[in-house]
């Protein structure tokens, strides 16, 4: 797989895991957490940049890295926020992140992204509380799961071949 096509694959997983996202919010009404929203945020990142890296197509190896560096950097990020939730998750103490307005809940719902597309990205769920598994993982589970998996393909693209 060239680079620009594995730029394209990566752009359609993260809008496939955003519609998911947005799935769960309508159809299920799973109201997303500040840190559900943090990790959207990070998928929306990734996926820009695959999309940039798809349209620019770089010949050399300088900008495939920048882009890689940078779908691996916010891949990480998106990570490192699945993991935060689920330490929450396994450490909830009653109350924990279900307080009536906790500052991340402020900070997200106040950014400009939050008033643009209330639906995506306004944070007004419970960061501790499971609602939803599938083959018994949880949302921030699976999500460590595909940040995981971008970061590979990330660093993939950084070192694979451009088109001829």
């Amino acid at each position: 797989m060239n680079r620009r096509h594995l730029f394209l694959a990566i752009l359609f997983v993260c809008a496939g895991l955003l519609a998911g996202a947005l799935y769960l919010q309508e159809v299920e009404n799973l109201a997303p957490c500040p840190l559900c929203v943090g990790q959207r945020i990070a998928y929306w990142l990734v996926g820009l940049v695959a999309l940039v890296g798809f349209i620019h197509t770089p010949p050399g190896r300088a900008a495939a890295r920048l882009y890689s560096a940078l779908i691996v950097a916010f891949a990480v990020v998106g990570a490192a926020v699945a993991i935060r939730q689920e330490w929450i998750i396994i450490h909830a103490k009653p109350g924990g992140c279900s307080m009536a307005i906790s500052p991340e809940e402020k900070l997200l719902n106040a950014l400009p992204l939050a008033q643009w597309w209330p639906s995506m990205f306004e944070a007004a769920g419970d960061c501790a509380s499971v609602t939803w598994t599938f083959i018994s993982l949880s949302i921030p589970e699976w999500s460590l799961i595909w940040f995981v998996i971008l970061a590979g393909a990330g660093v993939y693209a950084g070192v694979a071949k451009s088109q001829k």
